[in-house]
């Protein structure tokens, strides 16, 4: 692509010296510039790439795409720019026209939400597969395109706009109609999902998260309607634009008035479109009566939970809003195994239970401990610790949580990033401490996270359950320092090998 074929994308674009200079990549980090590259100086939460001009043409930039207010010396820095009003906004501008708008050549759908967008994503893109579809999906957990895994997102649920277009351009690549995107509010308010062309936008409900990057419940929802505005402005694909909305939750109704799209509603009560009866616990699963406008089905769940039934009955109104049969539908339901490490068993014989979850905030904390407390017949013993870097304010609310609903907690790493674990660890502890709770009687303070599930494991007993919370699907533990292993699912079943030599 040449900067003249770019500046006719990019509103109030203006190309300083040549129009006709190529490149074929973009980089919005001057660290990963190569020859050929078109670097997108965006001023960042902490550093400003306009600073890192030098560095990236130094490293081979062809081009620059710069931001008008800015005050740098690029001009001097003799290779040809476009100047915009705002450089974070270009850069998914650029993205997606570098990759020939792949968004156009698919039907996309979006999922948006406090909790439940992984699972929801995963379960809408195996009702799509086991209709026979080809799918793409970018969650986080996965990203993968018929079946073949795509480029990883690092710590970001939504990657940066080239990492978007890239993946779905890799989703086309692979002949794929559908893609099911997991929206976050960072994500959408980064501006990193525009040109995605959205056909179905799809929340799952609003709770209280990530006050460190919205200053107000206000600025959180706006960051979320954001992808129900775009499905008006979306490419026309012969796909109905849907919103599918929770009936259940509140927000719903400001969702709905930001679209002129059709809606389409889910939730408990027979108001909503597509609706739950007869709810039930079935084992390690969970069955119900679906009722919808295409008649009604039973169903059985193979993951416990009213949230499942939840993800169950918007992932029906999605299949339905895209036209699939009811009767195809639900066999994509039943068949569906869950979501990595979200509500993920642990088997390894042993005579008590064994749960992976990605509960990270006290909301979801607290949905999933009261589940497991309401089908425990034994003691509910937690390990969790507070993600670094983020809102404070969560980590004494889930020591709170524990002492309510747990019978015995590790408060342990997760990924404290370059904040102190201890002073982290510290901080959920005096949640519980507050609640009543006392160290070395109902909780411990066990920092190396394999240590923690070791110990909670060896004082498991028959009936008891034992929930690894917080890291689900992760691999790793990050700290100030580095990082070590630490795949919950892993450890939990090596240290249970241990324990039950002759049942593994």
């Amino acid at each position: 692509m040449i900067l003249r074929e770019l500046a006719a994308h990019l509103p109030g674009a203006k190309i300083i010296g040549s129009g006709d200079i190529g490149f074929d990549a973009i980089e919005y980090d001057s660290r990963r510039v190569r020859p050929g590259a078109l670097f997108v100086a965006v001023p960042g939460f902490r550093v400003d790439g306009h600073d890192f001009a030098r560095q990236a043409v130094a490293a081979g930039a062809a081009a620059l795409l710069v931001q008008a207010d800015r005050r740098t010396d690029w001009a001097a820095l003799d290779v040809p720019g476009v100047v915009v009003p705002d450089t974070r906004t270009a850069l998914a501008a650029a993205a997606a026209a570098l990759f020939d708008w792949p968004a156009r050549q698919l039907i996309v759908i979006g999922v948006t939400g406090t909790d439940g967008k992984t699972s929801l994503s995963h379960l809408i893109a195996h009702v799509l597969e086991s209709a026979g579809e080809r799918v793409g999906l970018m969650s986080t957990a996965e990203n993968r395109a018929a079946g073949r895994a795509l480029a990883d997102s690092d710590r970001f649920t939504t990657p940066e706009a080239p990492q978007v277009q890239g993946m779905l351009a890799q989703t086309v690549e692979a002949g794929c109609r559908y893609a099911v995107l997991e929206a976050t509010s960072h994500g959408l308010a980064l501006h990193r999902l525009d040109g995605c062309e959205f056909d179905l936008a799809v929340m799952t409900n609003v709770g209280s998260d990530h006050v460190d990057f919205h200053p107000s419940r206000e600025e959180y929802l706006a960051a979320k309607g954001r992808l129900f505005e775009m499905l008006d402005g979306a490419l026309d694909k012969g796909v109905v634009k849907t919103a599918v909305l929770n009936a259940d939750d509140p927000a719903h109704r400001y969702f709905q008035s930001l679209t002129a799209a059709r809606i389409a509603t889910y939730g408990r009560g027979t108001e909503a479109d597509v609706s739950g009866t007869d709810v039930r616990p079935e084992g390690w699963g969970t069955r119900c009566r679906l009722r919808t406008p295409a008649g009604e089905a039973d169903i059985r769940l193979a993951r416990p939970g009213a949230f499942n039934v939840a993800n169950a009955l918007a992932g029906t109104a999605a299949g339905l809003a895209l036209g699939l049969e009811l009767p195809t539908i639900v066999r994509g339901l039943e068949s569906w195994p869950g979501a990595p490490g979200r509500m993920e068993r642990v088997d390894e014989g042993q005579p008590f239970s064994v749960v992976v979850d990605f509960a990270h905030a006290p909301e979801s904390l607290r949905r999933v401990l009261e589940e497991l407390r309401a089908s425990s017949r034994g003691r509910v013993i937690a390990v969790f610790g507070c993600i670094g870097e983020r809102d404070k304010q969560r980590r004494y609310a889930m020591g709170q949580v524990a002492a309510e609903l747990a019978d015995y907690t590790y408060v342990t790493d997760d990924n404290p990033y370059s904040e102190d674990r201890d002073a982290i660890i510290a901080e959920i502890a005096r949640g519980l401490r507050e609640a009543g709770r006392k160290e070395g009687h109902d909780f411990a303070p066990v920092p190396d996270r394999p240590e923690a599930i070791a110990q909670a494991l060896a004082m498991a007993v028959d009936e008891d359950v034992v929930l690894l919370a917080g890291k689900g699907h992760e691999r790793e533990v990050h700290l100030a320092g580095g990082s070590y292993d630490c795949d919950d699912r892993e450890v939990a079943r090596r240290v249970l090998r241990e324990l039950f030599p002759a049942r593994g």
